[in-house]
């Protein structure tokens, strides 16, 4: 299961690695976009710590209802949005639970994957943030008997290696759909921080 305190520290991972790589994913995005994707993640996660830190907060539902408001409000422009509604969506369905087994993590991603997808007008294959995202959440769903632990950990495998799969594709949404060749044989900015997302759940429920 993953309770309200894992829930907590995976969010607390993702706002790390994001500090970590934000040199790395403005790198990626200045080869397809504005090169500001790194730096408005940054933003995003800064003000998630500031916002979630202090707060007493039960339930998985409202930690991620909160974090995805305070993305969208914090990030702007396009990502902002975006990856906001993915926490805002997941959050509504998970509710009031204060811990939740895979099925349930599973189905909430999903929500929150439809959610991305149905504002962004984007699909696999796209070459966004859908790419790496997507793979993740039918890792999940196709977990299984397994254990939170190994979900976790194939759900970031298969996250890693579809972002990295982006190099390959062809963008047909955004500003790296401008790009020549639409940025064949660029990783996509959107799917690697989206990678990270199940990275720090993997680290989080495994404890690494």
């Amino acid at each position: 299961m993953l309770d309200i305190d894992r829930a907590r520290t995976w969010i607390g991972y993702y706002g790390d690695g994001i500090e970590q790589r934000v040199d790395e994913l403005n790198q990626l995005d200045a080869a397809l976009g504005d090169g500001d994707f790194g730096a408005s993640m940054k933003r995003g996660v800064s003000a998630v710590a500031d916002t979630v830190g202090p707060m007493e907060i039960y339930s998985i539902g409202e930690l991620f209802k909160t974090v995805g408001m305070t993305l969208v409000s914090a990030m702007g422009g396009t990502s902002g949005p975006l990856v906001g509604t993915l926490f805002l969506r997941a959050g509504i369905t998970f509710g009031d639970v204060s811990e939740v087994d895979v099925e349930g993590l599973a189905t909430a991603l999903r929500a929150g994957a439809d959610g991305v997808m149905a504002l962004g007008q984007s699909a696999p294959g796209d070459k966004t943030m859908i790419d790496s995202l997507v793979p993740a959440v039918e890792s999940l769903e196709n977990a299984g008997d397994a254990s939170m632990s190994v979900a976790a950990s194939d759900a970031a495998s298969a996250a890693r290696d579809a972002a990295e799969a982006t190099s390959e594709l062809a963008a047909r949404r955004g500003r790296a759909s401008y790009v020549g060749g639409g940025g064949v044989g660029h990783v996509d900015p959107g799917a690697v921080g989206m990678a990270m997302l199940f990275e720090a759940l993997d680290r989080a429920v495994n404890s690494r």
